[in-house]
């Protein structure tokens, strides 16, 4: 399962790439349009510029950019930067803490490989732009508010 604090840095990224080209974007606005506690973004996008996602501009014009174009950033990488290495159980993401007695001899490994090779398949050819467009085929557009 992904995490909710995944969710979020996924839906931040996504509403960050749904404003690609329009400058920066404040937190606020992020947490609004996606409903995400603004509390928590700020400490999700904090992790997310350290991981190399996001950059912050500071000032009354500041915010939040993707520092990546939306196409070439999939669900994938995001998902194994907040929460690791995909996989339905611990033994086929290399978790050392995931001791199995079964270790070496079990019948279902294969089958755990092939659904975290599947469900890797399905994060990696997610681009944030996939996302961006399929919003846009549901009739979701981001209209810009310009206010003087």
């Amino acid at each position: 399962m992904v995490s909710q604090k995944c969710q979020y840095a996924l839906r931040a990224l996504f509403e960050l790439a749904k404003r690609s080209g329009l400058g920066p974007t404040k937190i606020a606005e992020v947490a609004e349009a996606q409903a995400i506690p603004p509390r928590f973004l700020e400490v999700i996008l904090s992790q997310l510029k350290h991981g190399g996602f996001v950059e912050s501009r500071r000032g009354a014009e500041g915010g939040y950019l993707l520092v990546r174009p939306p196409r070439g950033l999939t669900v994938g990488e995001v998902i194994r930067f907040v929460e690791g290495p995909i996989g339905p159980v611990g033994c086929v993401t290399g978790d050392p803490k995931e001791h199995c007695p079964l270790h070496g001899d079990c019948v279902f490994l294969g089958m755990w490989e092939k659904v975290r090779g599947a469900v890797s398949e399905v994060y990696d050819s997610t681009t944030l732009q996939d996302l961006v467009e399929e919003d846009r085929r549901r009739g979701r557009r981001y209209v810009p508010t310009y206010a003087i």
